[in-house]
């Protein structure tokens, strides 16, 4: 099973992003362990600046921007 974490302090791109993770799981008919990590001191561990950032088994796979569902689906598929 993916283990998979979304970064960002809980703006709108934060919360996009995690729908978008949702929704391709739906689709790919997939569970994974979804952490949302909001606390901004956990997030400066994983030494990024620009949020949202997903990171699928602690790979890190988009920072700074929301990664579409297509995208995601790919990255699950691997």
């Amino acid at each position: 099973m993916k283990n998979i974490k979304i970064l960002g302090t809980g703006c709108a791109k934060c919360k996009s992003t995690y729908d978008n993770v949702m929704k391709a799981l739906n689709d790919l008919g997939m569970e994974a362990n979804v952490e949302k990590v909001e606390d901004i001191m956990k997030i400066m561990e994983y030494n990024v600046l620009t949020t949202p950032v997903l990171m699928i088994d602690e790979v890190m796979k988009v920072k700074g921007r929301v990664a579409d569902v297509n995208e995601i689906k790919e990255f699950l598929k691997n």
